[in-house]
């Protein structure tokens, strides 16, 4: 790849191409953020709409549903601290709580939420608990890495909707209405009927809208995305997905969909995942065409990424891929896997790995043509303004 025309400005320069920038919502016009100056080892500023932080070269145990615990106690090290640190990583959307599986929603997922905030405790040089945009900032400032708390399934609200109340003040962030399959709220992207949001899944927007939590609609159905995004008062993200017309998969989100979420003034995060292509084989170049497909349908204030993945490179990809395939296999068995999970792909892009991922990311995008100040938005200053709008300051 030959190197872009011009140098990727750094945080400073943030600062001065990016005030006064207008963004439209709903009716109003709010200016851009701008990024604090940089802290850390990298000059980007980075929201990863969906991620994580571990190295995946220590082995987990656990299935699908049940990795998550064993995986977090023993695979945030050092070295995984370190990458999320250098890569310009300011915040991340990680996934806590209940997904899938045997475990109780309500009760697995406050346990998590108290075993990440041990976690960020026992790592204050480096992490930092994201409670308002305000907090990316500072985290940004600090060299640190603000870890918002998502969820990636509403299942933990069982029947009460007032549950968002209080999951909002222990400090979730994000919800997910749904995960691959069907909830109390709605249909997820495997779902064939393609039922919309249930009147429970209604109530439960209005209450993450009360409580001033973010509303996402990734792996939900179209029909129960549409309907979400119908009723919802606050703009909606969609952290991690791709655009169907460039790659037909249900993971994938519909024209219609990712413009709706725009109009409202919301946010379409693009993951480096395997869903990005018909094999399964994604690439880098794949991640970028549904980039700009993304900003053709939306506009360039209304995307970024969510990448489904953490900054810590495989050193051994014969291994990454043998243990993809092991989890291909334990999902399908679980009845949670997504159409285009197959054994032999990997789920992340093979060269858009390690901390110099988003800086990659960047060069193939100003190569491309793209300004920096587009290329600014896409890694992190949309969301922040989405999370600015939502949560406050």
């Amino acid at each position: 790849m030959s190197p872009p025309a011009t140098p990727y400005p750094s945080r400073r320069t943030f600062l001065a191409t990016t005030a006064g920038l207008a963004l439209a919502t709903r009716s109003t016009a709010c200016t851009q953020p701008a990024p604090p100056p940089p802290a850390s080892g990298s000059d980007l500023f980075v929201i990863n709409m969906l991620g994580g932080i571990r190295n995946p070269n220590i082995p987990r145990s656990g299935g699908p549903s049940g990795a998550l615990e064993v995986e977090q106690r023993t695979s945030l090290d050092e070295r995984a601290l370190a990458d999320a640190l250098a890569s310009g990583t300011a915040a991340v959307n990680t996934t806590i709580g209940y997904v899938a599986g045997p475990r109780e929603p309500f009760e697995s997922s406050v346990a998590d939420i108290a075993r990440w905030n041990r976690l960020i405790r026992a790592h204050p040089d480096a992490l930092l608990k994201v409670w308002s945009a305000g907090d990316i900032e500072r985290a940004a400032r600090e060299g640190r890495v603000g870890i918002i708390q998502g969820f990636q399934n509403a299942a933990m609200m069982g029947d009460d909707a007032g549950r968002a109340a209080i999951f909002a003040g222990l400090g979730v962030k994000v919800i997910q209405l749904t995960y691959n399959l069907a909830n109390q709220l709605g249909h997820g992207s495997m779902v064939p009927e393609n039922g919309g949001l249930t009147g429970f899944g209604r109530e439960v927007v209005a209450e993450l809208n009360a409580t001033r939590t973010l509303v996402d609609l990734s792996h939900s159905g179209e029909r129960t995305c549409l309907d979400a995004i119908d009723v919802s008062t606050e703009p909606i993200a969609i952290t991690h997905t791709g655009c169907r017309a460039v790659t037909d998969l249900p993971r994938n989100k519909t024209d219609r969909e990712l413009r709706l979420v725009a109009e409202g003034g919301g946010i379409v995060g693009i993951y480096f995942m395997p869903f990005l292509a018909a094999d399964g084989m994604a690439v880098a170049e794949d991640v970028v065409r549904h980039i700009e497909h993304a900003v053709q349908v939306c506009g360039e204030d209304h995307v970024g990424i969510g990448t489904d993945g953490g900054t810590t490179a495989y050193d051994d990809m014969e291994a990454a891929y043998e243990a993809a395939r092991r989890d291909v296999e334990r999902r399908q068995a679980a009845g949670i896997s997504a159409a285009g999970e197959r054994a032999g792909v990997v789920p992340f892009i093979p060269d858009l790995q390690g901390p110099d991922q988003f800086r990659k990311l960047a060069d193939l995008l100003l190569a491309r043509g793209h300004t920096a100040a587009r290329v600014e938005k896409i890694l992190g200053l949309n969301a922040l303004r989405v999370m600015r709008e939502v949560w406050g300051s």
